[in-house]
């Protein structure tokens, strides 16, 4: 147990813990929420004795190993990959070091009878502490992670800053500690690792603090919200969803309790005035204003705006914005993609996935004429002008002017330039903070003021790389409201999987040969694929039936024990045949279905148990096939 004993925090004015005492389960899997700046990486801090406080103190047995994961570490380190990923076992970490050495010294003298000995007694040591299966774990958790096999050999200082914060996280997931804490560890991870990392967690006996801006996450792995708001710490049971309904209800609570209070002191205050004046009631007055003074006064935290981007209407293009066909890049020798060939018809918004370094980014660039390709053809259809929001927002923004500056830079009309001040304020840019540079900004902020420029050119298709990034979930909502009622066409890159659900209405998968579209959103992408996977299953039973009425060869068995094996596999093919037939119908169901209802979720829950079923029986089919063989 981690116990919060009335700890008090300030900097400056800013009242950061206001007394708060609070207990975390080892066990429990908690998502700590909280508008910016209202501390929740300090509270991290604070557990991980990084950061002390004014009064109060933070309790935990001796024996709870807790990893600390925060937002931005500088890793360095000359080693390889493997080899710092392998330091996290501490008891190793001195162990492997000479091995390293002394088998550089084994190449150097392998005449010397001494330095093998030494070579063979660390070998032995390592082999006692189980060095074998302490690596393959490494390997495997590297790999979850997006790391190739061959890159384990590759220096950590030849990585960047995203895949040094993944080889953190690799380590610090194989200390095994008893509780985690982990602020913002999915900002450097694409969707495949995430997905492993989303599975990893919810396999996990450990229980962990996780501050997230991907509301999938917290809709996924965590069983309690905590919210820090005004200095308190406030608990919901279950994920971020239910989080929103409860709070929903207790700020309704709070509110009706405050305006009672509020009405409650004002008659009170009015009794006083009225009897103060007076000698015989004095006393009594006086009393009245003690007793006003002992009330704990219910303060509420100001709404959230309710914001409405309200965009403009774009001129209409052709049919097809955009036809890519057979195209080719390559940085000098090394290939990145080729024979990409899609189309984007009008009004479509169309995410581009694949794995990190597969090229997302430079296709977008090839698209947009920064870099020139190998082969194939662009085209862009009539009357389409097209708007880039690229990743990095420090090569798009002047960081010399001011927000308001910034946007209007962009402006060609008067009445572009009437249209800035609600567009900022829909990104939460109000009053005077317009009026900040940008070179003050956080990541977010720029993100936003980016957005709001992209947005008052007026172009009819945006193409939109990681627009996501660095934004809270109350910015994503309302970039998430500005695109879905945009009434032109987008393609877009988003490692953000709620985002790309709301947002897709096709999915473009990028391989390094070629280019898989899919129809529908992130979801129905997965489901597609798992689809084909069963499918591959299917023609690979088909080929091993012919490949054993081929065979010469067969088993020794009774005919006892091949007739029953061979009334099994009957069964089993006539359940298979079932289970596909029961999958085709509820597969077509999908095209009646709006995601995300009641209905959708019971049939996806049911497609699932199906999948399920078929792979299993699959599985015990090709069992009884390799005892089996043909008389």
């Amino acid at each position: 147990m981690i116990q919060l004993d009335d700890i008090c925090l300030s900097f400056g004015n800013q009242v950061i813990f206001d007394h708060v005492s609070y207990s975390f389960e080892e066990s429990q899997k908690i998502g700590l929420v909280g508008r910016n700046g209202s501390g929740k990486s300090t509270l991290l801090n604070v557990i991980g004795g990084t950061q002390p406080l004014d009064s109060g103190q933070v309790r935990m047995p001796k024996s709870c190993k807790i990893a600390f994961m925060p937002q931005d570490v500088v890793l360095i380190s000359d080693k390889s990959i493997l080899h710092e990923a392998m330091n996290a076992f501490s008891e190793l970490e001195h162990i492997i070091n000479r091995f390293i050495d002394i088998e550089k010294h084994v190449h150097r003298n392998m005449a010397d009878p001494n330095v093998l000995e030494q070579y063979a007694h660390v070998h032995h040591e390592l082999y006692e502490l189980g060095y074998e299966s302490k690596q393959a774990e490494a390997k495997q958790l590297l790999a979850g992670l997006g790391f190739t096999q061959e890159s384990f050999d590759q220096p950590v200082s030849s990585l960047s800053v995203g895949w040094k914060m993944r080889l953190v996280l690799a380590k610090l997931l194989l200390q095994k500690a008893d509780f985690y804490l982990f602020d913002e560890p999915t900002n450097h991870l694409d969707l495949v690792a995430k997905d492993w990392f989303v599975e990893f967690l919810c396999d996990a006996s450990f229980g962990f603090i996780l501050v997230s801006h991907d509301k999938y996450f917290l809709d996924t792995v965590v069983t309690q919200i905590c919210e820090i708001s005004r200095g308190t710490l406030t608990s919901f049971t279950g994920n971020y969803d239910a989080y929103l309904i409860q709070k929903q209800a207790y700020t309704d609570l709070l509110k009706k309790k405050h305006a009672e209070q509020q009405k409650y002191i004002k008659k009170q205050t009015a009794t006083i005035e009225r009897f103060k004046a007076k000698a015989s009631k004095a006393s009594m007055a006086q009393s009245m204003i003690k007793a006003l003074e002992k009330i704990d006064i219910i303060e509420l935290e100001s709404d959230q705006k309710a914001v409405r981007v309200n965009l403009a209407h774009t001129q209409p293009t052709g049919k097809i914005v955009l036809d890519v066909h057979n195209l080719s890049f390559a940085f000098d020798s090394k290939k990145i993609f080729e024979q990409a060939t899609f189309e984007i018809p009008k009004g479509h918004k169309v995410a581009l996935v694949a794995t990190n370094g597969m090229g997302k980014t430079t296709l977008l660039n090839v698209i947009m004429g920064k870099y020139r390709p190998n082969s194939g053809t662009i085209s862009f259809g009539y009357h389409v002008t097209s708007a880039f929001f690229e990743q990095d927002q420090n090569k798009s923004l002047n960081h010399n002017n001011t927000i308001i500056d910034e946007a209007e830079s962009i402006c060609k009309t008067a009445e572009d330039r009437a249209r800035v001040r609600g567009l900022l304020g829909a990104f939460l840019f109000s009053g005077e903070d317009v009026y900040k540079k940008i070179s003050v900004l956080s990541g977010g902020e720029k993100n936003r003021v980016a957005m709001v420029k992209i947005l008052l050119q007026n172009a009819n298709f945006l193409i939109l790389d990681e627009p996501t990034n660095h934004l809270d979930i109350i910015s994503k909502d309302i970039l998430l409201d500005a695109l879905t009622q945009f009434d032109g066409t987008i393609l877009f890159v988003s490692h953000d999987r709620t985002f790309l659900n709301s947002l897709a209405t096709d999915i473009l998968e990028l391989t390094p040969s070629h280019m898989y579209h899919y129809s529908g959103n992130y979801d129905a992408y997965l489901y597609h694929k798992k689809h084909l996977d069963i499918q591959q299953l299917a023609e690979k039973k088909q080929q091993k039936i012919d490949q054993q009425q081929i065979s010469t060869t067969q088993a020794k068995q009774t005919h006892k024990e091949l007739y029953a094996q061979r009334k099994q596999m009957q069964q089993l093919e006539s359940s298979i045949s079932k289970l596909e037939k029961d999958l085709a119908c509820l597969t077509e169901r999908f095209a009646n279905l709006t995601y995300g209802t009641p209905s959708y979720n019971d049939a996806m829950k049911k497609l699932n148990e199906l999948e399920a079923k078929l792979k299993e029986q699959y599985a015990t089919w090709e069992e009884l096939l390799n005892i089996i063989k043909p008389s």
